[in-house]
């Protein structure tokens, strides 16, 4: 078989095995119970953010 055959074959598996491990964790973290912050830990107060640019 011809070296770059071999390459693209081994990178294929690679490619495969990464999105399948992607998968797995993205159902992992999924089928966790998450509940919304509570609204005491919410921080509501605005923001200003002033920036100058002089030429």
């Amino acid at each position: 078989m011809n070296r770059s055959k071999i390459v693209a074959i081994i990178t294929g598996i690679i490619s495969v095995l990464l999105a399948v491990a992607y998968l797995i964790v993205v159902q992992i973290l999924d089928y966790r119970d998450m509940k919304p912050a509570p609204i005491g830990y919410l921080n509501s107060s605005p923001v200003v953010i002033i920036s100058s640019i002089s030429t």
